[in-house]
């Protein structure tokens, strides 16, 4: 594909033709004999040197009631056969079905069908050589007998494309229009990283840098329920700004985890009131800058803290420091 939209032409390699090709010789020659021998021939005078020995009744029977020249039919067919058989035997199917394909589209191009201009409109993610390689547009393909039904049907197939129309403007122009779906999030399972849609379509596996800034959504399930969670986890900012992941714990319930480490254990109902309140203990108290690894808030009447290692020890010690020392001569 060139900068302005035309496609180039690309040379088609051999196919394994040699069958067909022993089969036309064939046919060739045993064609060559049969105009040989509807030539007059002149009749000898006197009497022939050899006479014919009688020919076998079946042989006769055949001569008298099969038509003329049906063994060389049947010669032809036998040879068109073989040479099918040894194409299926072969493995060469597909390659022959592409080297007839190019034939017929080599033709319709020498006489004016070959596609000059292609117009691609609603590709952001995608390239224009990756969408005619999506819909199997090539350097050899003709207008005229492009199926535009089966190039829609195939990019269609494609995650990253969720609608398209193609239109064969005569005598060589193509316009193909696609709707593109949008990275939505990244879905960690299994280890794996992958760019999903909103409607949790995987789309490709998380190779490129520009996804970075997606939300990150973790577990099974996770992909087909984070639109709604992540629109709900929108309404509360001051905890959306510092969520580093989304986890869906037991397909059922939704933990976050904090850009400094800090896990959150929501509930599985009243997800938004939990949010709510842990939104107002941060603005109030400062919540996310304290010394502790998780709060747990699965309990409808309380909320579970856990400090760190060394929160809980200079906890600890503070305890022992408030308890009263016993006096001298105390029993």
């Amino acid at each position: 594909m060139d900068g302005a939209g035309r496609l180039a032409r690309s040379l088609r390699s051999p196919g394994p033709q040699a069958d067909l090709k022993a089969a036309a010789i064939g046919a060739a020659v045993l064609l060559r004999e049969w105009f040989a021998s509807r030539r007059p021939v002149a009749k000898p005078v006197g009497r022939p040197r050899f006479e014919r020995d009688p020919a076998p009744r079946l042989i006769s029977m055949i001569e008298r009631y099969v038509p003329r020249r049906a063994g060389a039919a049947a010669t032809v067919l036998i040879l068109l056969s073989s040479a099918g058989f040894g194409v299926v035997r072969g493995g060469h199917v597909e390659e022959l079905t592409a080297a007839l394909s190019d034939a017929r589209n080599a033709l319709a191009n020498s006489v004016g069908f070959r596609i000059t201009t292609v117009a691609i409109n609603g590709r952001k993610q995608l390239t224009q050589d990756e969408v005619l390689a999506i819909g199997g547009v090539n350097g050899r393909s003709s207008l005229l007998f492009l199926d535009a039904e089966k190039v829609r049907d195939k990019l269609k197939a494609n995650p990253w494309i969720g609608d398209a129309t193609v239109l064969k403007l005569y005598p060589g122009r193509l316009q193909i229009n696609i709707v593109e779906r949008s990275a939505f999030a990244l879905w960690q399972r299994d280890g794996h990283l992958s760019v999903i849609a909103d409607d949790g379509a995987v789309l490709e596996p998380y190779v490129r840098r520009r996804f970075t800034s997606l939300p990150l959504v973790v577990g099974k399930g996770a992909e087909t329920r984070a639109k709604d969670f992540l629109a709900l986890l929108d309404r509360y900012p001051q905890v959306r700004s510092v969520t580093k992941a989304a986890i869906f714990v037991g397909e059922r319930r939704w933990n976050l985890r904090l850009k400094d480490g800090l896990d959150v254990r929501l509930p599985e109902n009243d997800v938004g009131k939990a949010l709510a309140a842990l939104s107002k203990l941060d603005q109030e108290d400062k919540l996310f800058s304290r010394d502790i690894v998780a709060v747990d808030m699965r309990l409808p009447d309380r909320l579970v803290v856990q400090l760190s290692d060394d929160a809980a020890k200079a906890r600890e010690d503070l305890l022992k420091d408030k308890k009263p020392k016993k006096k001298a001569g105390d029993a």
